[in-house]
């Protein structure tokens, strides 16, 4: 009953979240002034453009990123066991770095046809291909490894490997490319339009509702293998389709966002602390609820209301994320003494 009245909860301070998210920031716009241009009263207006044109796909890209990620990092830490596992855990996000580096500090030569592309397009196209050649190397090397620690040591070396690619083109590039480059991996939800969202929404939902089906083979996979493999899951399969799932939304998300840390991380976390179950179906629809609002939070405090200073939105995530990591390492510590 507990668990249900805070589901509710988190339920209703979703739209509260969205709205006010879309009435603070640089202009602060009156809730009448919302309602009317929801009615269809005021189309016309400065507030119009302003809700219209920027925050409102603002608003609509943290509801999908806080559905995205914390999902990717739900299904890695139960992949890995690891509670310190995160959607970038095998080197997405490293990979999508590549891509843009190859775009915007080589001058988009190595990609053709995509230099006729604008800016924002062009370098979520790169950040894709550079997440999806990581993906595909690591589908190619997933079945041929039983061991799944061995697995996660390759994905970090994939990492560390494409990072040092990314610092070497950085090195040889001049200022401004290096500064646009650094821009887009601190993270940013302003540059997400309508199309985009789009693309988004036909990813992360139908992600969404398969990962809910299958939350019993995931419960037995967190159990262990031998015990998934006495139900008759096929643990080989669920690991496969984990993989996918978690390296596409997590490349979805940076793609047209950057590189979004510690949400994926801890809003698990959160959902195992505020609803204490280890139960993938209800952790699942709980982390998407927290992830939700989260990133509205996130969203409506990196833009700095009243001021015309923004915040890129890694540095608000990390004010929430970090000391819930070093929460989770401090725990695991005593759980171990």
């Amino acid at each position: 009953m507990k668990n249900q009245l805070l589901s509710i909860i988190l339920v209703l301070l979703i739209p509260i979240c969205f709205v006010i998210d879309i009435l603070f920031g640089s202009v602060q716009i009156p809730l009448q002034g919302f309602i009317d241009i929801l009615q269809g009263n005021d189309d016309n207006s400065l507030w119009y453009n302003i809700i219209v044109r920027l925050r409102l796909p603002r608003a609509i890209s943290a509801i999908l990123v806080g559905i995205a990620l914390p999902i990717s990092g739900l299904l890695m830490q139960t992949l890995f066991k690891n509670p310190l596992a995160d959607p970038y855990i095998l080197g997405v996000s490293t990979g999508a770095s590549l891509g843009v580096a190859f775009y915007s500090l080589m001058g988009g030569i190595t990609l053709g046809i995509f230099t006729i592309l604008n800016g924002s397009l062009g370098t979520a196209i790169s950040a894709l291909i550079g997440s999806s050649i990581i993906i595909l190397l690591i589908l190619i090397i997933a079945p041929k490894i039983k061991n799944i620690v061995s697995l996660l040591i390759i994905g970090i070396m994939f990492g560390s490997l494409t990072s040092a690619i990314v610092n070497m083109l950085q090195y040889f590039s001049n200022p401004d490319e290096v500064h646009n480059f650094l821009l887009w991996t601190m993270g940013s939800l302003a540059n997400i339009d309508k199309t985009e969202i789009f693309l988004m929404v036909i990813v992360i939902v139908p992600i969404t509702i398969v990962t809910l089906l299958i939350h019993k083979p995931l419960d037995a996979i967190l159990l262990g293998e031998n015990y998934a493999h006495s139900l008759g899951v096929n643990t080989g399969k669920i690991k496969i389709v984990i993989i996918i799932f978690s390296t596409v939304l997590a490349s979805i998300v940076t793609a047209f966002a950057g590189p979004i840390g510690f949400v994926g991380m801890t809003v698990p976390h959160i959902a195992r602390f505020l609803f204490k179950t280890n139960s993938h179906k209800k952790l699942i629809i709980n982390a998407i609820l927290i992830g939700v609002n989260l990133m509205l939070i996130c969203d409506l405090i990196s833009q700095l209301p009243g001021t015309q200073t923004m915040l890129p939105i890694n540095t608000v995530t990390a004010i929430f994320g970090a000391p819930i990591v070093i929460l989770v390492i401090y725990r695991s510590r005593r759980n171990n003494l």
